[in-house]
């Protein structure tokens, strides 16, 4: 079904260890409006939702996974030289002692990620406009991330990911006037 190239979706790049921002960046990973939870949720809502849009879903939530490796290699560049001093100092002390510096499917706060996190109603619209909620949602959250770091290597990809999340949020909403259009079409059976 998938042809995997052995690269990432952008290049990653990072031009220091900062733990800080590897824990802050963990809500891209686990968090709620997070790349694993958007993958989730859009590749299972397209079950329920009109052939007319689920290569949509099926485009987009596969790329939410490209994101979500993005993500880790950010996290694991930020941390892999830090001492355990260093993450200590970052709030990592407890991620630590539960995963080493293996990653973790949490939000920034340590919380893990959680199934409650998937949104499906079965209603093709409301699905829409969920998906286009959780894209500007993360949108939010990217420049949130990008603000709070000085290390430009890192905002770069940051603004990457940044930016796919307008063009799926765009997307989106496309679909939701293509079903739209559909419903209001005269139906002659």
């Amino acid at each position: 079904m998938w042809i995997y190239e052995k690269k990432l979706q952008y290049p990653v790049k990072v031009s220091k260890c900062d733990p800080r921002m590897a824990k802050l960046l963990l809500e891209q990973y686990g968090g709620a409006d997070g790349e694993l939870a958007a993958a989730l949720r859009y590749l299972n809502q397209r079950y329920t939702i009109p052939d007319k849009v689920i290569g949509l879903l099926t485009d987009i939530g596969t790329e939410e996974f490209a994101h979500l490796e993005m993500i880790a290699t950010m996290v694991y560049k930020l941390t892999k030289d830090a001492t355990v001093e260093q993450l200590k100092e970052a709030g990592l002390d407890a991620y630590y002692a539960s995963h080493d510096r293996a990653l973790f499917y949490s939000n920034a706060e340590g919380v893990p990620w959680t199934a409650a996190y998937i949104q499906a109603k079965g209603d093709p619209i409301a699905d829409l406009y969920e998906d286009i909620a959780a894209e500007e949602k993360a949108r939010a959250t990217y420049q949130w991330l990008i603000d709070l770091t000085d290390d430009v290597d890192l905002q770069d990809g940051l603004k990457f990911l940044r930016e796919r999340e307008i063009v799926h949020s765009l997307r989106f909403r496309e679909a939701v006037e293509i079903l739209k259009a559909d419903q209001s079409e005269k139906k002659v059976f």
